[in-house]
């Protein structure tokens, strides 16, 4: 078998689609795996490639873990082929064709690129939202679409970016009455011993600090929620 080189296209990735199809036919193990099966898995090596990137891994780690990561796509694709709904290619056709509506700022509809491109980061930002909101017209919720099993850290970031970008009030000072808001250290270093320290008071009064922040995400989400 010849060396893939840059020049062979998707060498790789189609071989790889051809050794997942085998294996479901030929592996017993392989062959069980549902979409259900799978997404402890998914969740697994998606966080070990977090894991990788933030440990400052080699760039030989890095490429392992994320081949962890194309492998349940792959799979996922292979799963619903068998049952005659959708492949691999459809996969990245339909994220393909997302990133060209989406990005507006850099292509035009048939996918070449514009002539000038924005200049800041905000610019961007807005006519992304546009694309969105133009895809949807009918969503309403700006909270639409967070799934709903983010780590509560996660899905407390995501629920307030997409407040201020809908221009909702997420003002830190409005917290309830007997509330102290505590100042925001500077550094991320500073900010993790601070959280740290909520976690262990809360363990020390016998509170779980997950579930009262996915708590308080909710109630943060409905407060906001447009009227109908």
């Amino acid at each position: 078998m010849p060396t893939p080189t840059s020049a062979d296209n998707c060498y790789g990735l189609t071989e790889l689609i051809g050794t997942i199809a085998a294996l479901r036919e030929h592996c017993p193990w392989m062959g069980a795996l549902t979409h259900e099966s799978l997404v402890e898995y998914l969740i697994e090596e998606a966080y070990e490639v977090v894991d990788s990137i933030e440990a400052g891994a080699v760039d030989d780690e890095l490429r392992g873990e994320l081949g962890d990561v194309l492998l349940q796509v792959v799979l996922h694709a292979r799963l619903a082929e068998e049952r005659g709904s959708f492949d691999f290619e459809a996969v990245a056709a339909d994220i393909n064709a997302k990133m060209i509506r989406r990005n507006r700022h850099v292509f035009k509809p048939d996918g070449s690129l514009q002539e000038s491109f924005p200049a800041s980061v905000e610019e961007i930002i807005l006519k992304w939202d546009a694309a969105k909101r133009a895809e949807k017209p009918e969503r309403e919720d700006p909270f639409e679409g967070i799934p709903p099993h983010l780590p509560a850290l996660a899905a407390a970031q995501k629920s307030l970016d997409r407040a201020v970008r809908a221009g909702l009030d997420v003002d830190a000072q409005g917290a309830p009455a007997g509330v102290v808001v505590p100042v925001i250290p500077a550094t991320e270093e500073a900010l993790g011993e601070l959280l740290l320290a909520v976690v262990a008071g809360a363990r020390e009064q016998g509170l779980d600090a997950e579930r009262a922040l996915r708590a308080a995400v909710r109630s943060f989400q409905n407060s906001q929620a447009r009227p109908s």
